[in-house]
């Protein structure tokens, strides 16, 4: 286990060739123990250094995360980088971190980390989220990459999975720092709060999704009656309470009347594919805290698309329930470079892992190399 105090002093890398280059820890993190053994959904790679840091973002909360360095960097050097967070309900052990090694084995460095409130970071009550906060977290990793001597802060990106797809978009809207933004099968949480699932649930004949309405406002008045009232039971558990369980036991649970993208979730979360015990979304006990909905509703993070000047890449899958939160985000996008890519054959939670082979990642790789320059 390694505490922050530890964490706290420069450590030197250790391969031969990383000798002089030192880790820069942010003043004023949060004393914590984060696991040191490798816990990932995914081998560890022997092409990249890695290392657990924490940072902490400006609204005091220290965020846990796992920086990857490939292991050719040259003394003095000063090479791009990529945050990466996502997906939803997920921790840094799992799709983010699978993003970040293979990126950094590209020649990026990289940083997957915890948003506020979740897995190894701080933040009270636990798995919470917000979309102003979570949206900082973004920047607060831009902050953290640019402290570090071999990271060029003029060639820094940021990559958003899922509900970190839309918490990126926004990031790099108002943060002109970010100079490159990539999303993959991302969600529009504030979108999604306030609407319900725009789409007929059952998959058509070709295997993907139509359009259905929105929820009414009518509906959405009654939802936040319901998320309000509950509040004064919140409140005396220090809005601690947790909803139920996201996902269904897959062993028990799925019928062949299941609808396929939330047999598709628990296949990934509930099983060995992809379980974490940290994660919200494999908790089989509870998710999210209950009061979450509430910050998402009146709060659309993707307002100011339009004024979007980065370089944007849009990825996600052709039979994705979820297609529809890329296909309009991608249209509302000011930046003059930006790319809308549709994988072929592939649902939402294939892109969450490389099980199918269905991660475009020389598409990320060439977008990246091309804009963080």
């Amino acid at each position: 286990m390694q505490t922050a105090a530890a964490a706290a002093l420069a450590f030197i890398l250790t391969a031969p060739a990383l000798a002089d280059i030192h880790v820069a820890h942010m003043k004023g993190t949060q004393a914590m123990s984060l696991a040191e053994q490798w816990d990932k959904i995914f081998p560890k790679s022997d092409k990249v250094e890695h290392r657990k840091i924490t940072f902490k973002n400006r609204y005091g909360i220290t965020l846990a995360g796992d920086l990857y360095m490939p292991k050719n960097i040259r003394p003095g050097q000063k090479l791009p980088a990529i945050a990466v967070a996502g997906a939803f309900g997920a921790v840094k052990e799992q799709s983010s971190g699978l993003y970040a090694q293979t990126m950094a084995e590209r020649g990026f460095v990289t940083l997957a980390f915890d948003p506020s409130y979740l897995g190894e970071s701080g933040g009270e009550p636990r798995n919470m989220a917000s979309p102003d906060i979570n949206t900082e977290d973004f920047s607060a990793a831009v902050d953290f990459l640019g402290l570090q001597n071999f990271v060029n802060r003029e060639q820094i990106g940021i990559l958003g999975i899922c509900g970190w797809g839309g918490m990126a978009l926004n990031a790099a809207t108002g943060d002109t720092r970010i100079k490159a933004v990539a999303t993959s099968t991302m969600y529009d949480m504030t979108r999604i709060m306030a609407n319900g699932y725009e789409i007929n649930m059952k998959q058509n004949a070709l295997g993907g999704y139509d359009r259905a309405p929105a929820q009414t406002a009518e509906a959405r008045y009654q939802m936040k009656t319901q998320l309000n009232n509950g509040r004064w039971d919140a409140a005396q558990n220090s809005y601690a309470t947790l909803a139920p369980a996201n996902n269904l036991d897959p062993e028990k649970d799925i019928t062949a009347d299941t609808l396929k993208f939330i047999a598709e979730y628990a296949q990934f979360y509930r099983t060995k594919r992809g379980f974490h015990p940290r994660a919200v979304n494999s908790n089989p006990q509870g998710s999210w805290a209950n009061t979450v909905p509430l910050a998402f509703i009146n709060m659309p993070i993707l307002q100011r698309a339009g004024e979007l000047r980065a370089p944007a890449l849009i990825v996600h899958g052709e039979k994705a329930h979820s297609r529809y939160f890329s296909e309009d985000a991608f249209k509302s996008l000011g930046s003059r470079n930006k790319e809308l890519y549709i994988v072929p054959g592939a649902s939402h939670t294939d892109l969450y892992d490389n099980a199918r082979g269905k991660i475009p990642f020389d598409k990320f790789e060439q977008f990246f190399k091309a804009n963080l320059k």
